[in-house]
């Protein structure tokens, strides 16, 4: 398991660990109920708010979520240049608060993303895992979550707002 470096003013440490040759698993504990922290990654007025990590200096030009079993959802990033980069897929699970499930189906290399949202004690433990079709395609992505923890730190200060 590694721990990642958190952000200034992180509450929680985010922990990542590659489950096997396929598989890497990222967990948190966020202090908000999980139906909060759901709809956060579900209203797609609060996904773009905490989302893209900030230091990065990447502008999210477009989000369409669906999110129901079989909507999708694009992500579409400005790189530059007149250049972007859209990240898009279909929701496969759908239970809210407690779990959602996403393809990615911008390369063969995607990954099938899956989320759960724990309530233990008014706080919310996260466990985002990513499994890919083969251990060359996780080889190849490895540093995907390596923006989580910003991002998780982000979410950390949309969730007081909200309520």
């Amino acid at each position: 398991m590694v721990e990642r470096s958190e952000p200034a003013g992180a509450r929680h440490p985010t922990s990542v660990e590659r489950k096997s040759d396929r598989e890497v698993v990222v967990r948190r504990i966020f202090d908000a109920p999980a139906r909060l922290v759901f709809e956060a990654w579900t209203r797609p007025e609060l996904f773009r708010q905490w989302w893209v990590p900030k230091s990065i200096g990447l502008v999210l030009l477009s989000l369409d979520q669906d999110v129901r079993v079989g909507g999708t959802y694009r992500l579409v990033f400005d790189l530059g240049d007149s250049k972007t980069m859209a990240f898009f897929g279909k929701y496969i699970e759908v239970t809210p608060p407690s779990r959602l499930s996403w393809t990615n189906e911008e390369s063969d290399d995607g990954a099938v993303t899956t989320v759960t949202f724990e309530e233990k004690g008014g706080q919310t433990h996260l466990t985002f895992s990513e499994l890919y079709p083969t251990k060359e395609a996780l080889d190849r992505n490895i540093g995907s979550t390596d923006g989580l923890p910003e991002q998780f730190a982000q979410l950390d200060a949309l969730l007081p707002t909200l309520g």
